[in-house]
């Protein structure tokens, strides 16, 4: 078979399993099976296909029939130009969450302690630390799988982080200069609701943000202040509709020049205070 017939064949498949990326995905999965990139299918797609790389195509295309995530089918997402390993214990990174990172590194100074709150694959910490001078990083997340795919990524990028099994602060000790965050912020009634994508195989504990899907916001304001020196920032990526709700969060707890940065869909997706205790 032609790498353009057998193109064109997963395609149609993927669009009859009501895949929302359905050409894209099917190209990505057969440079993928292939080892090729964009272009083959443009000027070569007269290339014979082997046999043993039909198979592994049909079995990539049985998955994401099945609406397996592409990510967790090729084990990898490319995230602030790095590519990470990712699988079905992490979240899978979104280019919505580069806007935190781009944040962050506008107030990051050679030097600064980060510590990184639900750190999943530890994206957001490691791309941190890639693009950044001496500066020292903490991880944490409540799952240990999870961590240990951070781990694995810091390895691949020469960083070596600590990451730490903690439940929030809970095994977190001393002060820091940035704490940043993308907790679980999606209400649990509207978990249902979600692509299968996301519903079905992606963590239910890096989703959920409890009954309103505050609660990591409330948690973590209510005890950063322990952790950041004074003059500190705390920076979260927040869902829809929760900006006001965290900019309260930050004024309550004291915090000043809070801000609130909208993504390249224009809406709000970064909310950051600074740390500024009265004594």
């Amino acid at each position: 078979m032609e790498y353009k017939e057998l193109y064109e064949t997963g395609k149609d498949r993927l669009e009859k399993a009501g895949v929302e990326e359905a050409p894209l995905d099917a190209r990505l999965l057969l440079e993928y099976v292939c080892g090729t990139d964009r272009n083959t299918l443009l000027a070569h797609g007269d290339r014979e296909i082997s046999e043993e790389e039909c198979r592994k195509y049909e079995e990539c295309i049985a998955r994401r029939e099945k609406r397996v995530p592409l990510q967790h089918i090729t084990g990898e997402q490319e995230f602030m130009g790095i590519t990470f390993l990712v699988n079905e214990n992490v979240l899978i990174p979104r280019q919505d969450t580069e806007i935190l990172v781009e944040e962050v590194l506008k107030e990051l100074h050679d030097g600064m302690s980060i510590l990184d709150m639900c750190t999943g694959s530890g994206c957001i910490l490691l791309s941190l630390l890639q693009y950044s001078n001496d500066c020292e990083g903490t991880g944490t997340d409540l799952s240990a799988k999870a961590l240990e795919i951070a781990k694995e990524n810091g390895r691949r990028l020469g960083k070596t982080p600590v990451f730490l099994e903690s439940d929030l602060f809970e095994k977190v000790e001393g002060r820091y200069d940035v704490i940043v965050s993308n907790p679980p912020y999606i209400p649990t009634e509207v978990i249902p609701t979600l692509m299968p994508e996301v519903r079905e195989y992606e963590p239910e504990g890096a989703l959920d943000g409890k009954e309103d899907g505050l609660y990591f916001y409330r948690e973590i304001v209510r005890q950063a202040g322990e952790y950041l020196n004074r003059g500190g920032r705390l920076f979260f990526e927040i869902g829809c509709g929760q900006a006001a709700q965290v900019s309260a969060l930050l004024e309550e707890a004291g915090y000043k020049e809070i801000e609130v940065v909208k993504d390249f869909a224009g809406l709000d997706r970064v909310v950051s205070g600074i740390y500024l205790p009265c004594f």
